[in-house]
């Protein structure tokens, strides 16, 4: 039976967590004949079965203006509460010409109903699926309560109605237990654990002839020991522990990369970041610039890599996190088969560490012997290779695109 299945966020665009774990989700669902399409407010999707409705975005200035007074406070004004009914009754009717443009069977709201970055989508959404009895799955990424700036909020009434809301039609999928148990506390939901993963049975192919070039373009010679840190810059990525780990080193050729740019939170950590690193003596370089979701040129007309083009290059992945939904770029440190720094953060803990991994791991610091360990992986060649290659296999087995194929198999199967 080959379905049509639609895909609803507030964007699918770049290397956030939802657009890139949504699109592995449609390749797989596409090797069961079902097509996939595509509805938000912001697409880099396929034009011909994409459904774009700007509004539908969360930086939208409709929504940025209810945003702007719903958190931080406890009361809300009425023309709030009248603002967000007319948004969501016009995004409603947008869900259902888009339902009806592609002929769906199958809906799959990634994130849409877990974290309220646009509340009047989640109310659209929650009334239209109890008006059409549509089958659908919630894949939920992260939740209100697990963020701090929506503790303090004057819509709790929309939270508990549509963040997540309680539907027969509905389905539910997390990332971790710790989400599948506060779900099922809090709301009285079950769920279904469907981790983030890559699809190991396909290792990588080999660097090709445009990123042969990266390491010399970004400013770095072959003797250079590079350190990785693939991720934005915002103070849960606890990026000062991977300058105090470079620092530990004590070897001037080791260098502190930062793939991706700072401001989604301001610009105070990025500049404590580059303090800490000078009086550390830490060459850090944030290459943000020089890195895309897509390759091309600049303005200046240098070549622009993706995150993929760096990890062949790296010599070792810091990833000393405070907390984290998953870990997305933790799999993809053991899919290039790169030896990576954890900070135990809670889900590591929990839901990755007992598979069997192994990692050089700190507890919230860098000591003597976590340098040493550090030191060590990368001074002897065997005791490294022995370690990137174990910890690819136990992925494979936890972690690849079967893992997920047969959980999609069956949440599909009981819905439909």
């Amino acid at each position: 039976m080959s379905l049509n299945i639609g895909f609803v966020s507030t964007r699918f665009a770049g290397t956030d967590g939802v657009s890139l774990e949504s699109a592995k989700w449609a390749e797989i669902l596409w090797e069961f004949g079902y097509v996939s399409h595509w509805y938000a407010g912001k697409l880099d999707r396929d034009p011909g079965v994409s459904h774009l409705v700007p509004e539908a975005y969360f930086k939208h200035p409709d929504n940025e203006w209810v945003n702007q007074r719903i958190w931080g406070q406890t009361r809300r004004d009425p023309e709030v509460s009248r603002r967000v009914r007319r948004m969501a009754e016009y995004l409603k009717g947008t869900l259902y010409n888009f339902v009806e443009r592609f002929s769906l069977d199958l809906l799959i709201l990634e994130n849409a109903l877990t974290i309220p970055m646009h509340v009047p989508l989640g109310m659209a959404i929650t009334e239209f699926l109890a008006e059409t009895g549509m089958p659908a799955i919630a894949h939920h990424h992260d939740f209100s309560w697990e963020r701090i700036r929506f503790s303090i909020n004057a819509v709790n009434d929309y939270l508990e109605l549509a963040f997540p809301p309680r539907l027969p039609n509905l389905a539910h999928t997390v990332i971790n237990q710790a989400a599948q148990e506060q779900l099922c506390w809090r709301r009285g939901v079950t769920s279904v654990l469907t981790p983030n993963v890559i699809d190991f049975r396909n290792p990588p192919p080999p660097m090709d002839a445009y990123a042969m070039d990266a390491r010399e373009a970004l400013g770095f010679t072959p003797e250079d020991i590079l350190f990785l840190q693939p991720t934005r810059i915002v103070p849960r990525k606890g990026i000062e522990h991977a300058i105090k780990l470079v620092e530990s080193m004590g070897d001037p050729r080791c260098k502190l990369v930062i793939s991706h740019e700072a401001g989604d939170e301001g610009f105070e950590y990025i500049n404590m970041l580059q303090e800490l690193a000078h009086e550390s003596g830490v060459d850090l370089r944030v290459v943000a610039d020089r890195v895309s979701d897509l390759r091309g040129t600049d303005a200046e007309g240098r070549k622009i890599y993706t995150l993929w083009d760096l990890y062949p290059h790296a010599d070792f992945v810091t990833y000393p996190s405070l907390y984290e939904g998953f870990g997305n770029a933790l799999l993809e440190a053991i899919y290039f088969k790169k030896p990576t720094l954890i900070n135990r953060y809670d889900i590591f803990a929990r839901d990755i560490e007992p598979k069997g991994f192994r990692f050089p791991m700190m507890e919230g610091y860098v000591t003597r012997h976590l340098a040493r360990e550090v030191r060590r992986i990368l001074e002897d060649a065997p005791y490294r290779e022995e370690m990137v290659e174990h910890n690819y296999r136990t992925a494979e087995h936890f972690f690849s695109y079967e893992v997920l194929r047969r959980k999609l198999n069956a949440i599909i199967a009981n819905l439909i």
